[in-house]
């Protein structure tokens, strides 16, 4: 939390911030009243409110983050995928959790968390509900994880060359796996974000360039 405060504190002067999604490692809906929602939501408040344009897109961790909270920050909910201009460049905006195609059994969960039935019914609960079941899906997919290949958690190549040709794009940024680099394609280039932990890592659109950066996570 400190270090995200001062990330936010230090980046008062951007214009844009895109926050492609995981920004908590739970979301059970923006009523939300915990300690961290309620500080978060302060934190994002006072950046928007002193003049960055700032937008948010859900993550396989905070899919259930929505219009409500977006408002109350003064943001804007990004759709996934999304296409942006940056630098004069059409870029596509992802989380990323999409294009681990081969990874069946996340999928087969995402496509029924992001149904919107399935989301309604799960929101008529109460918020200790909502907790104990988030407390039990980290530590499910901790386990799951835990035993899967490498390769499965990573995307396919085949979908993100499908993804990008469908959008007409050469840029592509996404998060999700953790694996922070800048990948040379044959038609273009994808940037991944890693998660923050020892390191934060973001991605800054200055100077006519594109750079990857990590900085030390203040403690």
């Amino acid at each position: 939390m400190r270090a995200f405060a001062h990330f936010l504190l230090d980046n008062r002067d951007c214009d844009r911030l895109y926050i492609l999604g995981d920004l908590f490692d739970a979301w059970i809906g923006d009523d939300d009243d915990s300690p961290i929602a309620l500080e978060v939501t302060r934190l994002l408040t006072d950046f928007a409110r002193a003049g960055p344009e700032l937008f948010l897109m859900q993550g396989n961790r905070d899919f259930l983050l929505g219009e409500r909270l977006c408002d109350a920050v003064g943001g804007q909910l990004l759709a996934d995928p999304t296409v942006i201009e940056l630098l004069g460049e059409p870029t596509l905006l992802m989380h990323g959790d999409s294009l681990c195609t081969a990874d069946t059994d996340y999928q087969a969960f995402r496509k029924k968390a992001r149904d919107p039935r399935w989301q309604a019914e799960f929101l008529t609960q109460s918020l200790a509900e909502r907790r104990d079941f988030a407390t039990k899906l980290r530590g499910m997919s901790s386990e799951a994880n835990s035993n899967k290949a490498e390769n499965i958690m990573d995307v396919s190549e085949e979908a993100v060359l499908q993804v990008m040709h469908a959008h007409h794009v050469k840029w592509l940024i996404h998060g999700h796996t953790h694996r922070p680099a800048c990948h040379d394609l044959a038609t273009g280039t994808r940037w991944v974000l890693g998660d923050w932990d020892k390191q934060g890592w973001m991605i800054e659109a200055s100077r006519g360039n594109l750079e990857l950066t990590s900085f030390n996570i203040i403690q």
